[in-house]
């Protein structure tokens, strides 16, 4: 079927079972599924998928960072725990997503808060040893890992108060 079909089908009453996709024009299939009708069979945006997604971001970029201070004197401890830390609150964050309970939650959220800001710790460390020159880059993950803290904290703290 044709994005550009002057007539799309209609979701309600489409005989050929086909939905309307006008949402997915010029490559904006995210938006798409953030407006999915689920009706349509298509994939629609989970609560939390926005924090989730950012939680990747930030992971994929300490990853990035890691190449970067590999052979930097004094940076091997730092390597490690970044490695370690920089992914752990994403993940942390999924497997609170598929908890068992509200308190299930809450205790996962709380571990991914704690990875978060142990990331944000050691990207400080970075900085401020000048293990690697002050860049946009390194005070944007510094500046994200900030506002995943506020973020996880307040979802801990709603989820908390609503058990």
């Amino acid at each position: 079927m044709s994005l550009t079909n002057a007539n799309p089908p209609n979701v309600s009453g489409s005989e050929s079972g086909e939905c309307s996709r006008a949402g997915t024009v010029g490559g904006q299939a995210s938006a798409a599924r953030r407006h999915a009708n689920s009706d349509c069979g298509k994939v629609s945006m989970r609560k939390g998928d926005d924090i989730a997604e950012r939680l990747l971001d930030f992971a994929a970029g300490v990853v990035n960072l890691l190449p970067a201070l590999s052979n930097r004197p004094g940076a091997a401890n730092v390597v490690k725990q970044l490695e370690r830390c920089g992914p752990a609150g994403g993940a942390n964050y999924e497997e609170a997503r598929g908890a068992e309970s509200r308190a299930d939650f809450v205790h996962k959220v709380r571990i991914a808060l704690k990875e978060v800001r142990e990331a944000r710790y050691w990207l400080r460390l970075i900085v401020r040893a000048r293990l690697l020159e002050p860049s946009t880059a390194i005070a944007d993950l510094i500046d994200e890992a900030g506002e995943l803290v506020a973020i996880l904290t307040a979802s801990s703290v709603t989820a908390k108060r609503r058990a």
